[in-house]
């Protein structure tokens, strides 16, 4: 008779430990959530600067090291009826009180130009057809505390403009458009926090029918959240970690918390339906979806400790939080709640939902699935094709998916600084996005000849008739220059410009001064870097991610053809979901629906971290349904068998996790900033895709095809040590009543 193969001894152990002790493991529990905010809030402070890759990068650090202040911002002020600069006095006199007003607030605003101060001043923020003036300040105070210093000037210009209701003042820059942006993503975040729970909670109410069995996933997810984003402030001191981070760490967060703690409920209720006593119950759900868990996690976990081969500070915070809170979710799962499971015992099944809360508990076969799966293994050719030429067909057209930082404009996309950023971009071209050139040297030398003769020179190089300016630090030896580039700081036009500027312009001005060091940063010059760095370590991070998925997946199931088959259709899958992000995002469909405007392409960062986290999230689902059946494997039934009732007693759990997981992520799809839309759309079709098409079709025809070749495990590769740690145990019983409810098809 064949013999159950024993799960990994420790799940066992730490589930059993949990258990008996249940109510030192959820205290435990707590104290370990109060200790991470309370840790996390006194480890809160300084925080590392995050820097672009390459040489804009270090035109950022200079900037920082020199003390100079680079966020500029300008003020707007055009007559609404048409009028000239010249010849208006009401004109005139908005300009003035706007200069005035400013230099008010020096704490606020300083070095401020206004187009009234001089004939070269005039020259330069006045726009051509003398329609359009600026009065342009820098952001006082330190840079990292721009977005918050720039509200007063944002409010002084308000009320200008309310004195002064003939004209049109406005402001823009980079410290407002950080404000707006931010302001955005928190609201969006908050939006988000408060949708999310009710949603999650009343998923899980249909799923169980029963408020307290509802009630612990939904906590778990909660407090593996808070505990992420508090224990963030302890690696913020050595690794840079953005205000957006929260909002990945929540999304992922709520969806694997959720999914592990649901896995591990379903299987322990199921073992309890069939007779087990609530010990065994709980061994076996330790020693099945425990396993399943620990599995999907470290893969998750691994594949996004990936994103450190970018080398690229953008990404290190978001693998960072991401570990943390798939982490914390990954050791809840496989304490709290079998602590939980153990102490409430039928108390489970309290706080009944009316109409849907009879037995909703206990997970049962599912007479679709079971149908749908029967047919695909007896004509895996049939079924599967279809399926496969469907996800190959999205994923070709998600092989067009350009990648690019949107400007100012589409990330601010329904604010009225929107709006103020296109006029100044018609009226002053180059203005709101200008190169930041950095300039280290002797004092001596900056202060010379050569040097300001070479600046003169690069102004007259630059087209149409552009003005830099320059500011310089304390100690003289740092010169920041303002270099005004065509575009919006995003688009074609800069990034030629930018190509010019760095090629052309001062290899034959600046490149002749002997003694200094020059690097141009700025918007433009990011995305280039940015972009480029990221072209160079994509293959890295992909390669790292594929390798480490195979090796985990054969250390978990001790075959060759599970772990290709598995990474195949993931790939196809993430292939898929690019191709709907693209057809959304990129093309241009669903702007009104979803409040975006399109600027035909996607945010850069997207495409490697969408691979790097639905890879690992995929597995979710691959690691869950193919270790029940290998489970029904090694009890003797055929492989056939194995996955038509692997699939049937697995679908219920996976198909409501899946429900969740989209939901949660659905929300993204609605919150107002483009990027997070992007990611929640793309994360939501691809799970989607994996719990229905693939786990539907695609697997169970792939393994039928393969036959006992799916547990065949070559030579040269088992020297990988195994994760289950095989070992006799007792006969397993015989197969649940739900089970033979059909007869399943063994050829």
């Amino acid at each position: 008779m064949s013999t159950l193969t024993a799960r990994p001894p420790v799940v066992e152990r730490v589930a059993g430990w949990s258990a008996r002790h249940r109510k030192t493991t959820v205290i435990g529990w707590l104290v370990l959530i109060i200790a991470a905010v309370v840790i996390g809030g006194m480890a809160s402070g300084t925080k590392k600067t995050a820097y672009d890759p390459g040489e804009a990068g270090r035109a950022e650090r200079a900037l920082d090291v020199s003390g100079i202040s680079q966020e500029t911002e300008s003020v707007l002020v055009q007559s609404k009826s048409g009028t000239s600069f010249a010849t208006d006095p009401d004109f005139r006199s908005g300009v003035s009180d706007v200069a005035a007003a400013l230099r008010a607030i020096p704490g606020s605003a300083a070095q401020v130009r206004s187009p009234l101060d001089n004939a070269t001043e005039t020259k330069a923020l006045v726009s051509k057809d003398g329609r359009s003036a600026l009065v342009t300040f820098v952001v006082a105070g330190n840079k990292d505390d721009a977005d918050k210093t720039v509200a007063k000037p944002l409010a002084t210009v308000a009320q200008i403009q309310a004195a002064h209701p003939g004209l049109r003042v406005e402001e823009a820059g980079s410290a407002s458009v950080d404000k707006t942006v931010n302001d955005i993503i928190s609201t969006g975040l908050q939006r988000a926090e408060f949708s999310s729970v009710p949603v999650t909670l009343v998923l899980l109410l249909l799923v169980f029918g029963a408020l307290v069995a509802a009630s612990i996933p939904l906590l778990l997810a909660l407090t593996a959240v808070v505990a992420g984003i508090s224990l963030m402030s302890i690696p913020g001191h050595w690794v840079p970690i953005s205000d957006s981070t929260s909002s990945v760490v929540l999304l992922i967060g709520m969806a694997v918390g959720v999914d592990y703690s649901l896995f591990y409920i379903r299987r322990e209720r199921e073992e309890r339906a069939l007779g087990k006593s609530p010990r065994e119950a709980l061994r076996i759900a330790a020693s099945t979806s425990g396993r399943s868990i620990v599995v999907s996690g470290l893969t998750v976990m691994a594949c996004l400790g990936g994103l450190f081969f970018t080398q690229m500070d953008a990404f290190s915070g978001w693998s960072v939080g991401t570990i943390l809170v798939v982490g914390m979710a990954m050791l809840g799962s496989v304490t709290v709640v079998p602590a939980m499971l153990s102490w409430l015992g039928d108390k489970l099944d309290k706080g009944r939902v009316p109409f849907v809360g009879k037995r909703r508990t206990v997970a049962k076969e599912s007479r679709f699935w079971n149908f749908l799966v029967r047919n695909v293994v007896k004509r895996p050719l049939l079924w599967g094709t279809p399926a496969f030429l469907a996800l190959l067909a999205l994923a070709v057209t998600g092989m067009g998916l350009k990648a690019k930082d949107s400007g100012g404009v589409a990330i601010t996309y329904g604010k009225p600084i929107s709006q103020t950023l296109e006029r100044m971009q018609t009226a002053f071209p180059g203005g709101p996005a200008p190169a930041q050139l950095m300039v280290h040297g002797d004092p001596r030398v900056l202060k010379g000849s050569e040097f300001t003769g070479a600046v003169a020179a690069m102004e007259r190089m630059l087209p149409n008739g552009a003005q830099v300016t320059t500011e310089t630090s304390a100690d003289g030896s740092y010169e920041a220059i303002s270099v005004p580039l065509a575009g919006d700081g995003a688009d074609s036009a800069s990034a030629a410009a930018l190509k010019n500027l760095r090629s052309q312009v001062l290899p034959a001005t600046l490149g002749h001064v002997s003694g200094i060091e020059y690097n141009v940063g700025g918007q433009a010059a990011g995305q280039a870097d940015f972009g480029g760095q990221l072209s160079s370590r994509t293959p890295i991070v992909i390669g790292f991610v594929l390798l480490l998925a195979f090796v985990l997946m054969v250390a978990a199931f001790r075959s060759l053809a599970i772990p290709l088959t598995a990474i195949a259709v993931n790939l196809l899958s993430v292939g898929a979901s690019y191709g709907v992000v693209k057809w959304i995002f990129q093309d241009g469909h669903l702007e009104k629906q979803l409040g975006f405007q399109s600027y035909g392409a996607v945010i850069s960062w997207l495409p490697l971290f969408m691979f790097v986290i639905l890879f690992g999230l995929s597995m979710d689902y691959h690691v869950f349904i193919l270790s029940r059946v290998r489970e029904l494997r090694l009890r003797g039934a055929s492989t056939k068998q194995a996955v038509v009732r692997g699939v049937s007693s697995s679908s219920g759990v996976v198909s409501s996790a899946a429900l969740i997981m989209v939901a949660v992520f659905s929300l993204f799809a609605f919150m107002p900033f483009a990027p997070m839309k992007m990611v929640g759309v793309g994360m939501a079709v691809a799970v989607a895709i994996d719990a229905t098409l693939v786990r539907g079709l695609l697997v169970p025809a792939i393994m039928s095809l393969l036959g006992e070749r799916n547990w065949e495990l070559p030579r040269a590769l088992r020297w990988v040590p195994g994760l289950a740690m095989e070992k006799s145990a007792a006969p397993a019983p015989a197969a649940a009543p739900a089970y033979g409810r059909h007869k399943v098809p063994t050829a």
